[in-house]
């Protein structure tokens, strides 16, 4: 399955727009509860307004909750953002850590944020478990654990470390284009004839097809036409 993934999505990505740690960062906390693209239409004027931790440390409260709004829950987010910042500043010069345990005690951020982060701003390998991640390896057996951190290490164990990181990002994508948790497109999923949840949603190919969701979906549709 795994093999698989890495020939249906080989340029998987973090779909966040960033440019540095700290823009990734901010990004992934808003990205709770919201979709990336929302996030990506959000943070080019929250980017430019708050360049430097400091920034976000001194914001203006109803400034920022304008900005970040259209993400949702934008109070608390504002909150996280702010102490993110200040925490920042007073423990690392106001730059992001390239650690774990270093990430995970900032304002805002659990694992699922620092892992990513790591991943992408850093590359140190980390699984990312988020929804689709969560949702997918449980349907697909690789784990029966319903918590996160006992997901990650339990997908990790099976898979080399080197490897962790894209195969989060191949999940996701999956997970968003493909296996979709309402109706999962399994008529038309390349992973079909390996997956003990096939039957899950239509199984009739054009039926199917119609679920495929992404710019890969071209891609997809004919790497199972062709199989």
């Amino acid at each position: 399955m795994k093999r698989c993934l890495d020939v249906v999505y080989p340029n998987a990505h973090c779909e966040l727009d960033f440019s540095t740690p700290l823009e990734l960062l901010v990004a992934v906390i808003l990205s709770a509860q919201c979709t990336d693209e929302r996030v990506n239409a959000v943070t080019p004027a929250l980017f430019a307004r708050y360049p430097t931790a400091a920034d976000y440390a001194g914001a203006d409260r109803a400034e920022l909750e304008e900005l970040i709004r259209p993400t949702g829950f934008f109070r608390n987010k504002a909150t996280s953002l702010m102490g993110l910042g200040a925490a920042l500043v007073d423990r690392h010069d106001g730059e992001v850590p390239g650690t774990l345990d270093e990430l995970v005690k900032l304002p805002g951020v659990g694992r699922k944020t620092a892992n990513v982060v790591l991943g992408e701003a850093f590359d140190v390998p980390g699984i990312t478990v988020d929804t689709h991640f969560g949702r997918l390896v449980r349907r697909w057996g690789w784990t029966d654990s319903e918590d996160p951190v006992k997901v990650e290490h339990e997908v990790g164990s099976l898979f080399p470390r080197k490897e962790w990181t894209m195969l989060s990002h191949r999940v996701i994508f999956h997970g968003r284009r493909v296996c979709h948790a309402r109706k999962p497109a399994c008529g038309a999923c390349p992973l079909a004839k390996d997956c003990p949840s096939y039957g899950a949603g239509p199984t009739e190919f054009d039926v199917a097809a119609k679920l495929v969701k992404g710019a890969e979906r071209d891609h997809i549709l004919e790497l199972v036409a062709g199989s």
